[in-house]
């Protein structure tokens, strides 16, 4: 049995939850931000009130890790590894596009065959990307791309590629309608990090507290043959 502290603030929602293994026992959301910097500490701090009036004791704390904001990446790694240090206990790292494609496959009817494409917004037609089966399997790994007509030509070809995140809304007029499919109102949450968070405990998978950086938006390259730094 693991009881994880999950925290995500790479968009502009900022959430929190506590999870006793695949279960949910504590969860606090607001999406009306930026508010980071205000409201983290306060869900933490009641989170962790909770655990102990329950006097349950803390396994491990999760953090979303990007792509992301830099000031939203910056408060909720610092506020996890904060945690880490003064309870001594282990901190994981969860991929923000993989947390908004696990939300994707626990809450709404995807076809088995169709491969999942969570977006965040960059600037312009850019955005962050990260291709996956529905077993969250990588097809192609976390990406920077500018969005335009032949985006995803050959996969769409064969295959049904489902959109979500807020970077795919800009792509609806771009991209061909023949096998796209696109989800509205989808952001990285806390509640959905809670399976993966889980399955990293398991395996021991867990970062360096010291010395992990999060994945901030400007330190990706776009896949143009300019190579231009987004961000």
């Amino acid at each position: 049995m693991s009881y994880i502290l999950n925290i995500e603030t790479a968009t502009e929602v900022c959430s929190v939850s506590i999870s006793k293994d695949n279960e949910i026992i504590y969860y606090k959301e607001e999406t009306k931000g930026p508010s980071h910097a205000v409201l983290l500490g306060v869900f933490v701090n009641d989170a962790i009130n909770e655990m102990r009036a329950k006097n349950i004791k803390l396994d491990a704390v999760a953090v979303s890790c990007g792509p992301g904001s830099y000031t939203g990446l910056r408060i909720g790694i610092s506020e996890a590894k904060g945690l880490c240090y003064g309870l001594s206990i282990p901190l994981i790292a969860i991929n923000t596009l993989k947390i908004m494609a696990q939300g994707i496959v626990d809450n709404k009817a995807i076809d088995n065959n169709a491969i999942l494409c969570p977006m965040i917004d960059a600037r312009r037609m850019e955005v962050y990307d990260l291709l996956l089966d529905t077993d969250l399997n990588e097809i192609r790994p976390t990406s920077a791309d500018i969005i335009d007509e032949n985006s995803f030509a050959d996969i769409l070809k064969e295959k049904q590629i489902v959109f979500f995140g807020n970077g795919a809304a800009k792509c609806k007029e771009v991209l061909p309608k023949q096998n796209t499919i696109f989800i509205d109102g989808i952001y990285p949450k806390a509640s959905d990090m809670v399976k993966l968070a889980n399955e990293a405990y398991a395996k021991q998978d867990f970062v360096d507290v010291a010395y992990f950086e999060p994945f901030y938006l400007k330190e990706f390259v776009a896949t143009t043959p300019k190579n231009k730094v987004l961000g």
